[in-house]
């Protein structure tokens, strides 16, 4: 149950947590902290994207040491055996990042899940909502890294002669042919030789839920040959959209555990 349908949380609230994982791009001029103060799902607590990463590189969205992670749940109160529930309001699905950090520093698969359609399908049913500041009492989280789920850019780049993964980049098409200026600053456009563009976009609905399992299937058929393989890894501009196809991914992969190029192409195509 890797995601949860707004009916299925609505009769779960008080048995899970639930996280507000917001992000949204500079360009859109929106304040998700500001929006979580206003509106959100009761007993929702604010993960704040930016701030939960990693500040000692000047790298976008980058995961944060064990410690420090240790640290950020343990402030949010969250503990090890909690069911946790990541949502957003965000037309990036941002709350994919959040489920994958959870599952790379050792949560249990089972006790972590996105909600289908987020903040947007949970409105639009006019489920309810608050803006009370939810209390939190601190716990004591332990993780433990699955370093196998992240690629550092080495690797990447030794794979392009190599092979040993597909690397499918969540990029659009017109950012990944090089025919669209990137958003950030000394990054340059293109994207990195022998990997395949499949647009995060394409597997969702308009109202930002999941596709059916047979056609996100034929999503990644049409990019992969038809060869369905756990030797996928996934890029996209800073690691938030290559969450989201990630995580489609593991909707028609039972034994496909996730993997990312965290740096992605804000790393590999900086200007030097």
């Amino acid at each position: 149950m890797t995601i949860v349908s707004t009916k299925w949380l609505s009769e779960n609230l008080d048995k899970v947590k639930i996280i507000d994982c917001s992000w949204h791009l500079p360009n859109e001029n929106r304040n998700a902290k500001a929006e979580f103060n206003k509106e959100h799902i009761s007993n929702a607590i604010f993960f704040d994207l930016d701030d939960n990463s990693n500040k000692d590189t000047d790298l976008p969205h980058m995961m944060p040491n064990k410690k420090d992670w240790e640290q950020i749940l343990s402030k949010m109160g969250i503990s090890n055996n909690d069911n946790v529930i990541v949502y957003d309001y965000s037309n990036l699905i941002s709350s994919c990042r959040c489920w994958f950090s959870f599952l790379y520093f050792g949560h249990d698969k089972n006790l972590i899940h996105v909600l289908n359609g987020g903040m947007s399908k949970w409105k639009s049913e006019n489920l309810p909502t608050s803006n009370k500041k939810n209390k939190i009492k601190t716990s004591r989280y332990t993780a433990k890294e699955n370093l196998s789920m992240i690629k550092n850019i080495n690797e990447i780049s030794k794979n392009i002669d190599v092979k040993e993964f597909k690397l499918i980049d969540a990029r659009s098409k017109k950012r990944f042919e090089g025919k669209a200026p990137e958003p950030r600053k000394d990054v340059r456009s293109g994207s990195i030789p022998n990997s395949y563009c499949l647009p995060f976009g394409e597997i969702l609905n308009e109202n930002h839920t999941f596709k059916d399992p047979k056609k996100i299937i034929n999503k990644f058929n049409s990019r992969l040959n038809s060869e369905i393989t756990d030797n996928v890894v996934f890029s996209c501009g800073s690691g938030v959209t290559a969450t989201v196809l990630a995580l489609a991914y593991s909707l028609i992969n039972n034994k496909y555990v996730p993997k990312i190029y965290d740096g992605s192409w804000a790393e590999y195509g900086k200007i030097k």
